[in-house]
């Protein structure tokens, strides 16, 4: 295929020898390449990778053109053809980060700045005040709930346990409202639907908390791309502090959360640092940071991790004892269905 004088490649296949060739050209350009992107446009010039651009669902990345040709417009085709390609699939709300100094090239073809973190990252998205819109309907969920004292917590619950139920637990008894979001991207092994249907269940019995959807904007691939995180502990802390700033400029400020509930990390590297980053960030917001012990049971931490590795053995028994009713219910008859996770 042509593009002007040049030749244009469309990856689609994760073992494409060829993306190795763009991995190599994205590190002269600063940049790290993320092998598990849906879709890769490459443009050549007698073979040699001048340009390229990918996409991973609704978030477009990787995006860059050699400095020798650059002034030839090569940005704007290539995101212009992921925009096309991501419509065709049905994406219509679509986000980019990016660095600072490309800021005026993607206003220009259509996104709007959300936020950015040590003038290093930008993020970007194609829906005018979208980040604004989805507060509006925080609020709007939250017309009925008042309170002085109002906290949130953020997890994933994949799937919902006695520790998860815990922390909620905790932060309900010492606040007017506890606003718990659930992550939203379907990225774990039960769907998200399934996921925030289990804290519904597993928190009815109280009344000052109120479920919500995280979406895209609150540690998604948006705002805390998980690529980067095994690949620079720096990239970890930028990341962090760009979902960090989305969450204190905009959901807290329009629901008025004082306090974020954490529970303590004694596991993964990166949720440790994340929530480092955050005791010493959201103060400076106005927020409070409450870190809750994990709940143990027979000196041992109830994990999600935990559960899932004991339904994969079939230790049924063993999992009643990590998960509320709710969970277990569901559990046992997600596993009798499909005899496995």
């Amino acid at each position: 295929m042509e593009y002007l004088n040049f030749t244009k490649n469309i990856i689609e296949n994760s073992r494409d020898i060829e993306l190795k060739k763009v991995d190599r050209f994205l590190k002269l350009q600063g940049l790290i390449f993320d092998f598990h992107v849906d879709y890769t446009t490459v443009l050549y010039d007698a073979g040699r990778i001048i340009a390229t651009g990918s996409f991973k669902k609704n978030i477009l990345k990787c995006i860059a053109v050699s400095e020798e040709y650059k002034g030839l417009n090569l940005t704007n085709k290539i995101v212009s053809e992921l925009i096309n390609e991501q419509f065709r699939r049905g994406y219509s709300h679509l986000f980019i980060y990016t660095k600072p100094k490309n800021t005026e090239v993607f206003k220009s073809l259509g996104f709007y700045e959300v936020e950015r973190a040590m003038d290093k990252v930008v993020l970007f998205e194609n829906i005018k005040n979208g980040i604004k819109k989805y507060c509006e309907k925080l609020i709007k969920e939250s017309s009925k709930n008042k309170g002085k004292n109002i906290a949130a917590i953020v997890a994933n619950c994949n799937p919902f346990t006695l520790g998860h139920k815990y922390l909620i637990e905790n932060a309900a008894k010492e606040n007017d409202l506890v606003h718990v979001f659930v992550l939203w991207e379907d990225e774990s092994i039960f769907s998200n639907e399934d996921r925030y249907r289990l804290v519904e269940e597993g928190t009815s019995h109280l009344k000052n908390v109120l479920i919500h959807k995280a979406e895209d904007y609150i540690i998604s691939n948006a705002t805390f791309p998980s690529y980067f995180l095994k690949k620079s502990s720096d990239a970890v802390t930028l990341h962090a502090l760009l979902d960090i700033n989305i969450f204190s400029t905009y959901i807290a400020k329009a629901l008025n959360i004082k306090r974020r509930y954490i529970g303590q990390e004694p596991f993964c590297e990166v949720t440790k640092e994340y929530n480092n980053i955050m005791k010493e960030v959201l103060p400076f917001n106005g927020i409070e940071v409450i870190e809750i012990p994990r709940l143990s049971i027979n000196g041992e931490v109830v994990s999600a991790t935990k559960v899932r590795t004991l339904l994969k053995q079939g230790s049924l028994k063993e999992i009643k004892k990590l998960v509320p009713p709710s969970t277990y219910s569901f559990l046992v008859s997600n596993f009798l269905k499909r005899k496995c996770v």
